[in-house]
């Protein structure tokens, strides 16, 4: 970093006194009722999973409506990883209608 300064670590959005003041129990039942939580997925689904890299990215210069960024930023940091998200069921939606 410039000037000897060093770099602050980012802020998370983490309520670390609301989880501290959680008791185990509370913690562990959160836990089991989470449906993205590895542990509650049963073994027919796990035997159903794919592995993959993701798809390689490539930089571009593209405009868009102001109000279309505007509300994909509303959505804090990732909004151009949101907005690939959209674009990207809207291309399986058109080549799935053209397969089906």
């Amino acid at each position: 970093m410039p000037d000897g300064k060093t770099a602050k670590p980012a802020r998370g959005r983490t309520d670390w006194a609301a989880l501290r003041a959680l008791s185990e129990d509370a913690i562990e039942r959160i836990a089991a009722e989470d449906a993205d939580n590895p542990a509650t997925v049963d073994e027919a689904e796990w035997a159903r999973g794919t592995v993959g890299l993701p798809p390689r990215k490539t930089a571009i210069h593209a405009t868009f409506d102001q109000d279309v960024v505007a509300f994909f930023k509303q959505g804090g940091r990732g909004y151009q990883t949101r907005m690939n998200a959209v674009l990207r069921r809207y291309m399986e939606a058109q080549i799935a209608k053209k397969e089906g």
